[in-house]
């Protein structure tokens, strides 16, 4: 009979203050979508750092001199360099290419440029090492050691590219996160006005029950699970609406990139992150809720 007048007292609740419940169910989804959107950012980003760091290289770019008169590495100092190379420990394996490979790499490249491969010659094009490290984020050794060195034209490291552009998606993953906290701070106000509101409209009834004997936590516990219903109900929406934005546009834009970004699976959504957007809906409804009562609902 406890039970069921509790959850009765509830539905009553969130019927009386219907638009209320409704603005805070869609706030609490939102703030939790882009919560969620971030958390997704997150794992697309590792996935892409596992996937990149695979492939990583550094590139030692040759001399003019030794690209045009070396098209085997056999001679000095080219030898010298890849020798050295390939006894370094922190070093995977290296290759070498040279112009007509580098020019052949380049036209696959930008096969779809065909204007931009024909003003392209091969002797505009220098030899180079390729070096795989086993670790690569210790390619500033090889650029340190190898800088300078007779033979050594420059000397790209994608790592430092790949830094850059993780730091990039960084900042947006940092300003999703921003977002999903204001509009957070936006629910938990609406929660403790829902709360505070419910409380005056049925404060004689209230008053009532505690008159007969109702203890405290049993005239407030329907208020605080109002909350937690409806902070339910806006994750539960806010999970909707990150699969539905998955399939409607993600999926799309994703493709578009031709995998330099993985795509997004359902599974992605529906674990750890769900959880966790359920996780985080109850708590906060939960703690705002009682912190909202405990304040406002004194006696």
């Amino acid at each position: 009979m406890r039970a069921s007048f509790v959850f009765s007292e509830v539905i009553t609740g969130l019927r009386r203050n219907v638009t209320m419940t409704i603005a805070m169910i869609l706030t609490t989804a939102i703030s939790l979508g882009m919560f969620g959107g971030g958390l997704l950012f997150v794992r697309t980003i590792d996935k892409m750092q596992a996937s990149y760091l695979d492939d990583v290289e550094v590139a030692v770019y040759l001399t003019g001199d030794i690209s045009a008169n070396d098209a085997d590495c056999t001679s000095e100092p080219c030898t010298a360099i890849r020798q050295s190379l390939e006894n370094n420990q922190a070093v995977e394996s290296v290759v070498f290419e040279n112009r007509t490979q580098a020019y052949e790499r380049f036209k696959r490249i930008f096969e779809g440029q065909p204007e931009l491969v024909e003003l392209a010659r091969p002797e505009a094009l220098p030899a180079s090492l390729h070096v795989k490290l086993f670790d690569p984020a210790r390619s500033d050794v090889i650029v340190q050691e190898y800088t300078g060195q007779p033979g050594v034209a420059n000397i790209d490291d994608q790592n430092k590219f790949l830094d850059r552009f993780f730091s990039l998606l960084n900042s947006g993953r940092n300003g999703t996160f921003i977002i999903a906290l204001i509009a957070a701070l936006a629910a938990v106000l609406l929660i403790a006005n829902t709360i505070q509101v419910s409380a005056y409209t049925r404060r004689t009834e209230v008053g009532i029950m505690r008159l007969v004997g109702a203890t405290r936590w049993y005239t407030q516990l329907p208020f605080l699970l109002e909350a937690v219903v409806a902070g339910t109900f806006g994750a539960v929406l806010g999970i909707g609406g990150l699969i539905a934005l998955k399939y409607v546009a993600l999926d799309r834009i994703l493709e578009a990139t031709g995998g330099a970004i993985p795509p997004v699976e359902l599974i992605d959504v529906l674990f750890p992150v769900a959880p966790i957007l359920l996780g985080v809906s109850v708590l906060i409804s939960a703690i705002t809720g009682y912190v909202t009562l405990r304040l406002y609902v004194r006696h």
